[in-house]
């Protein structure tokens, strides 16, 4: 229950955070930056009505499916329903901000490149910095946070399943960083260009596409390492910790429904 409400509040405060990040990338004011505000309203009623139940659609079958003990095909069936959302969910912004990308100038394209440029960093701190070895634990360390956060207390076992997943797969993160920066590269050549109307809402949409094979393969490779894991967890799960996870994606399916239904305020 704690987590619903908060998840709330969160989506509540939702459209704020958006002008905040927005206004990092882009220094807007006067008219576009009013322009701004009414475009992130837009987008946000429409993730409500649009997005919001679809969601709580997939939050109650995930707990179904979950309550039932996993299978390798309800894990394929969770990430492709994830990206799926993803992309309508980008595409549906990327059409709301083009106009406005279409009309900046030479400064403000400087501030979005100073933008990325900061986020570069960050990704380098989190992820690059330190040994393989360093990383590893540090991907131990998230993993045991993220897991625990959804079943409770891991078991030494479990624990030890963990650490041998950390161990099998495959070094992404300068990979990852290379695609990140491909992202951004392809996204300032279309504001650049002029073309985001024409062309931001397709690249946001299919934003794996144009990956280099070599990330492809070792992301596919990381996800079936990630599947191989969650299996094994699910086999070892306590009656509690799997009804803990399943309370949480109900909650989760209650919130979005309740939100999709409350009217956007103004």
């Amino acid at each position: 229950a704690g987590c619903a409400g908060a998840m709330r509040i969160v989506y509540e405060s939702a459209d704020s955070f958006v002008r905040w990040k927005a206004n990092g990338y882009v220094d807007l004011a006067g008219a576009d930056s009013a322009e701004l505000d009414d475009r992130i309203d837009a987008f946000h009623a429409w993730h409500r009505s649009a997005a919001l139940p679809r969601y709580a659609q997939l939050a109650e079958e995930a707990a179904r499916r979950l309550g039932d003990g996993l299978s390798q095909a309800d894990l394929v069936w969770g990430y492709d329903s994830l990206v799926a959302q993803g992309g309508e969910s980008l595409r549906a912004a990327a059409e709301q901000i083009a106009p406005l990308l279409d009309r900046v100038g030479a400064e403000q394209l400087h501030h979005i490149e100073r933008g990325f440029a900061e986020d570069n960093r960050r990704f380098a701190k989190d992820y690059l910095r330190g040994s393989e070895e360093d990383r590893r634990k540090r991907r131990v360390r998230r993993t045991v946070e993220r897991l625990e956060d959804w079943v409770g207390r891991l078991s030494e076992a479990q624990l030890a399943r963990v650490q041998q997943y950390a161990e099998r797969v495959p070094a992404v993160d300068e990979l990852r960083d290379a695609d990140r920066r491909r992202l951004q590269a392809g996204f300032l050549e279309i504001v650049r260009e002029g073309k985001a109307r024409e062309r931001l809402p397709a690249f946001v949409a299919g934003w794996q596409k144009g990956r280099d094979p070599a990330y492809a393969a070792a992301s596919e490779a990381f996800r079936r390492e990630f599947h191989a894991l969650l299996l094994d967890l699910d086999g070892s799960l306590t009656p509690g910790q799997r009804a803990r996870a399943v309370a949480r994606l109900r909650g989760y399916a209650a919130d979005f429904a309740a939100l999709a239904r409350k009217r956007a305020p103004h």
